[in-house]
């Protein structure tokens, strides 16, 4: 059974950093793209960005790049979220998502068919 599951969220001040880690299971994930939604409560859930497994390669949505860093460790079929300086319009709850081969569209939902339960991340003003 292929399953994501995400950790690290909680609670952080406006300006300060945390990190989210997606732990996949199941499968190898060589030949997988994965990736980072957010959902705000009543709204539909927004791209953050996402990672070629096999090459690293990363896309980020406009809001966070140069602030956040989407990496993989292979070796322990994890990928990581580092988000720094962040602000209080970053509260929501985080998705990870995996899709195999290349998503029609980085940052469309429906690209994207296999999801985690979520994690929630709330920054402090």
């Amino acid at each position: 059974q292929v399953q994501l599951v995400e950790s690290g969220g909680g609670l952080v001040q406006a300006g300060g950093s945390l990190r989210l880690s997606c732990a996949a299971s199941g499968r190898t994930f060589g030949s997988y793209a994965m990736g980072w939604f957010r959902q705000y409560p009543g709204k539909e859930r927004e791209f953050v960005g996402s990672i070629i497994w096999n090459t690293g390669g990363t896309y980020y949505a406009a809001s966070v790049k140069d602030r956040f860093t989407i990496s993989r460790d292979t070796a322990k079929n994890t990928m990581n979220l580092q988000m720094n300086s962040l602000r209080a319009e970053d509260t929501a709850l985080y998705y990870c998502v995996a899709v195999h081969g290349r998503p029609t569209a980085w940052d469309r939902v429906r690209a994207y068919d296999l999801w985690g339960q979520g994690t929630q991340v709330t920054v402090s003003a």
